[in-house]
């Protein structure tokens, strides 16, 4: 039987097959809504039943519900990852330094699992240092040395979450639409360029203090709905689309190792 990994985001779900490699497979986005997740899960999952699935969530409590909910249908076990203070891996970290990654938080449940995972899946890699930004509902930032040891991060809201604000507190503030510029001369490229260009500060002032504290410039890696729209205007970014997919995969070994 096929076990399957589910990052519940608060902007996407996605899933993909755990492969018997340990890593994942080709990773599909479904519906985000209550009212379709079951028949998204029913279409996209394979026919025969699955024996684990493993969830990653940090979605309102009720989307997180109605997919538990659906996810009963077509698993026999539902295993739900949770932020640990540190994290060996029973395979090691590929090349990494160290097969440990220990977070910066007192309290571990304050950092959220989808930021602990793609912790691990930066450190796996074995590539050094990494600034790890996820562009979703929110913009998360999460500093990570080549020792597997996280510096902590910061969370502000991503230009898709400004723009939502703005449109509803000021709905003649369109929602969508424009471009990118230094200067606009309309309300639609003002508000991309503000939106966006806030985030892309944030980010660029958090690689400048990450560099001046580890003495050399982290990777930096960006992941979620929004990271494409980002990608552009930063200094050589790697797009890592499903690095929590990967850190679950890499969280699911503890349970798979003998």
């Amino acid at each position: 039987m096929s076990s399957w990994l589910f990052d519940l985001g608060n902007t996407r779900l996605k899933c993909a097959p755990l492969g018997a490699d340990g890593r994942p497979g080709d990773a599909v986005a479904l519906p985000h809504r209550e009212e379709d997740v079951a028949a998204a899960l029913a279409e996209a999952l394979p026919a025969e039943r699955i024996e684990v699935a493993y969830l990653a969530s940090v979605a309102h409590p009720a989307l997180r519900l109605a997919v538990l909910e659906a996810l009963t249908v077509h698993c026999r076990r539902i295993s739900i990852a949770r932020t640990q203070a540190s994290f060996r891996s029973p395979q090691g970290f590929a090349a990494a330094r160290s097969d440990t990654v220990r977070i910066a938080y007192a309290e571990p449940r304050k950092l959220g699992a989808d930021r602990f995972l793609a912790l691990l899946g930066a450190h796996a890699q074995g590539e050094g240092a990494a600034l790890i930004c996820g562009v979703g509902t929110a913009l998360t930032i999460d500093l990570l040395d080549a020792d597997g040891l996280h510096h902590g991060g910061l969370i502000a809201p991503s230009p898709t979450l400004m723009r939502e604000a703005l449109h509803a507190r000021a709905p003649q503030l369109p929602e969508h639409g424009g471009e990118t510029l230094d200067f606009a001369a309309d309300t639609e490229d003002a508000l991309a360029s503000g939106c966006d260009g806030a985030a892309l500060a944030l980010i660029e002032r958090s690689l400048a203090s990450a560099t001046a504290k580890l003495g050399q410039r982290p990777r930096l890696l960006l992941h979620g709905g929004g990271a494409d729209a980002l990608a552009a205007a930063l200094p050589s970014p790697t797009l890592a689309p499903t690095l929590v997919l990967q850190g679950l995969a890499i969280w699911a070994g503890i349970e798979t190792s003998p």
